[in-house]
């Protein structure tokens, strides 16, 4: 698996799809939309994201289906902090990727983040949150991961007003340990976000999902726009997005073109 798209897979601010353990009435569905806009939310959620990319591969006919399934997890810490857990765990199915006429597909490597967060926003309205991420190579094929354990920080600020939400994610990965004979890592991911929320809780997200990988010195740069519409259905809030992703910039062999974000349940 290319390694510039396992990074991507680390992108939080790009949400398809959350299942909230809550009832319709604790909340209006445009604030709870608004929520759903900001990745360290103090929200119990199971985001499942369903990606489609082509033109990869040796000869830039092959094709990927990968859905990221990302719970996420608060735990209040005090009075003043959270500590946020996002679990990234990639299922992918792919052809013609690794070597032409060669299908792969399971599970992918699972990157997980943890947050530290204030409960408030500061006086000028940031959220902020930061701390460590790590790369765990659990795989089931050779070609659908790095086979390398890494660590790195990760940081991410936003701000909501007036219906906007705005801010950047960024986090940077080093193996430690791992297949002496592969690669290793050594990437950079950095999305910048900008969102905004109707009060039919209708919202339009655009964001960049850009790694630089520095070993090999390869960047991937797409560029995603997701809408998403706040529903309740049978006492539960469901978030349902589809969306399209252009590539600005892709190393040979990387995904080309148009991409598809969809969401099904």
């Amino acid at each position: 698996m290319n390694k510039l798209n396992l990074l991507a897979q680390t992108g939080l601010a790009a949400i398809c799809l959350q299942h909230l353990g809550v009832s319709a009435e604790t909340g209006s569905t445009e604030d709870l939309a608004k929520q759903l806009q900001n990745p360290i939310a103090d929200l119990v959620s199971v985001p499942i994201q369903y990606n489609y990319d082509q033109d990869l591969g040796f000869n830039d006919d092959g094709d990927r289906h990968l859905i990221n399934i990302q719970p996420v997890v608060p735990v209040d810490l005090n009075d003043d902090w959270l500590v946020i857990s996002r679990t990234i765990l990639p299922v992918i199915s792919q052809d013609d990727v690794s070597a032409p006429g060669r299908s792969d597909s399971g599970t992918g490597d699972v990157v997980q983040s943890f947050f530290f967060s204030p409960k408030k926003p500061a006086d000028s309205g940031w959220i902020w949150g930061a701390g460590p991420v790590f790369l765990l190579p659990t795989a089931t094929e050779d070609e659908l991961g790095a086979e390398k354990w890494g660590v790195g920080p990760s940081a991410v600020a936003l701000k909501q007003e007036s219906g906007w939400t705005y801010g950047m994610l960024v986090n940077h990965i080093w193996d430690v340990a791992g297949d002496g004979d592969r690669s290793d890592v050594n990437q950079t991911f950095v999305q910048p976000f900008l969102g905004y929320t109707w009060p039919s809780a209708l919202s339009v997200f655009l964001n960049s999902e850009s790694s630089i990988d520095w070993e090999n010195n390869r960047e991937l740069v797409p560029l995603n726009l997701v809408v998403s519409q706040v529903v309740p259905l049978g006492g539960e809030i469901f978030s349902v997005g589809a969306g399209v992703r252009y590539y600005l910039d892709s190393p040979s062999g990387g995904p080309e073109g148009l991409g598809l974000r969809l969401v099904l349940t």
